[in-house]
């Protein structure tokens, strides 16, 4: 049985295609699915059915579009409640791919209806199971996402009923079935995934922590210790896919206006957009447009999006490296970013060409900065997780994460001068662009960030010392 894994790294997604006797289907498919389409068309194949987990948190599907474009017939797990025409799935029930076999298993746990899919080839045996969150290489999902949109569904309860699905639908599973997940590494959606995106049944009994011998109370305890907040744009994206959403095409159509400097300021100044510059934070640094700020689109430019932008409606203008307009809308619409409005035509240099204003951002080597803390001690703001800096850190340094800078501005003096760093400038960049949008002048972003620092020979430190903001 052949069974095609589309990953995407940026937001270390999994979407799976079969296809089988001129008939296929989708699991968990991303906003864009054009790719799916060409898939289907390369086999002389209809899409007939497009397979969702579970109501995704991370990422909005792209079922509705499939339906749409293809015919397909969306299903769900049970106890699901679309917004929209789809089947809600019965447990235990067949449905037929070609001459595939498609066995649906209730797995609530993730959410209330999480559901595994076990796939049985054309001879009857059983191949693999699509486990959607459920079940992760080396972890399992978090419980902690529905009750941010259902109250009462508590990470408590949710991690007992996933103890059990875990227990009794999964593991009684033959250990030759070959486990496709629908996250990797890098994924919010859970904790201390693996690199790898599939494994054997039968290695994951041995290896991943969740399904060794314990007790439900033991692994209520071990599932919900170190587990960090959710970005805020999950409970928006699981209504968006419960609720239903536009249309990709209608989301690129209304982001296709590439705006002359002239434009970009006015329709900027009457509508309030988030002016959102795309480019490397090095570029960033030498110019940009006042209060713009600075996501990377080469870093982890989605979760960040997420995380620090609150609102998924919020209006959005880009700055972008001319020819990367139409990657950005897609990748800010994976995560329901879809009110991007125009953008910059030409990118910033259009915009320094036209003699508008320009602004810029002061860094530092690591050099300069091992230089300047042995001799003057300035004060250091170190933006990466709690988790990181715990690890390791420069001396003296003050904790705030990137995710909690808005709730922690208090905490950046205006009178004094200050240092920030994060790992490797990425996160920095987002940040000193936050300070400088919100008035700060005083402070230098260091390039190279941590990695760079150690290697300069800065006194570093694995002792979490009290000035950390937790």
């Amino acid at each position: 049985m052949k069974v095609e894994q589309i990953y995407t790294g940026c937001i270390a997604h999994a979407a799976y295609y079969i296809e089988n006797n001129g008939e296929a289907a989708v699991f968990d498919p991303l906003r864009e699915v054009q790719p799916y389409l060409d898939r289907a068309t390369q086999d002389n194949a209809r899409i007939k059915y497009v397979f969702e987990t579970h109501f995704h948190a991370d990422f909005v599907s792209g079922h509705l579009d499939l339906q749409k474009k293809a015919g397909a017939e969306i299903v769900f797990g049970p106890g699901a409640k679309p917004a929209y025409e789809a089947t809600t799935a019965e447990d235990g029930q067949i449905f037929n791919v070609g001459n595939y076999k498609i066995k649906v298993i209730h797995t609530p746990g993730h959410t209330m209806e999480s559901t595994t899919y076990l796939l049985i080839d054309e001879n009857g045996k059983e191949h693999g199971i699509i486990t959607g969150d459920t079940l992760f290489i080396g972890d399992v999902g978090r419980p902690d996402l529905a009750q941010h949109v259902v109250s009462e569904l508590t990470e408590e309860k949710l991690a007992g009923h996933l103890y059990d699905s875990l227990r009794n639908k999964i593991m009684p599973l033959s250990d030759d079935l070959i486990v496709y997940p629908n996250h990797g590494a890098g994924s919010a959606c859970g904790k201390m995934m693996s690199k790898e995106t599939t494994d054997t049944l039968g290695n994951q009994k041995k290896s991943n922590y969740a399904l060794q011998e314990m007790s439900k109370e033991e692994f209520i305890k071990t599932l919900l210790t170190g587990l960090t907040a959710p970005p805020g744009y999950f409970p928006q994206n699981v209504l968006m896919n419960i609720k239903g959403y536009e249309s990709l095409d209608t989301v690129m159509d209304r982001a296709a206006q590439p705006l002359t400097p002239d434009a970009f300021e006015l329709l900027s100044n009457e509508s309030g957009a988030l002016m959102l510059d795309t480019r490397d934070a090095s570029e960033f640094a030498l110019g940009f447009i006042p209060n713009s700020i600075n996501i990377g689109l080469d870093g982890n430019f989605a979760q960040w999006v997420g995380e620090m932008i609150p609102d998924v409606k919020q209006e959005i203008l880009l700055i972008t490296e001319p020819g990367k307009e139409e990657e950005t809308i897609t990748r800010l619409s994976r995560v329901g970013y879809d009110y991007t409005i125009g953008y910059l035509q030409n990118g910033f240099d259009s915009w320094r060409k036209s003699g508008k204003e320009v602004d810029t951002l002061n860094r530092m080597t690591a050099q300069e900065f091992a230089q300047e803390y042995t001799q003057d001690k300035p004060l250091i703001f170190d933006v990466r997780k709690a988790s990181e800096y715990n690890s390791e850190h420069v001396i003296d340094a003050v904790n705030v994460p990137l995710n909690e800078i808005n709730q922690h501005l208090a905490q950046f003096p205006k009178d004094q001068p200050f240092i920030i760093h994060c790992a490797g400038g990425y996160r920095s960049m987002i940040a000193a662009a936050i300070l400088k949008q919100r008035g700060w002048d005083n402070f230098k972003d260091v390039v190279g960030g941590f990695k760079d620092i150690k290697e300069a020979n800065v006194p570093v430190s694995d002792y979490v010392c009290p000035t950390t903001l937790l």
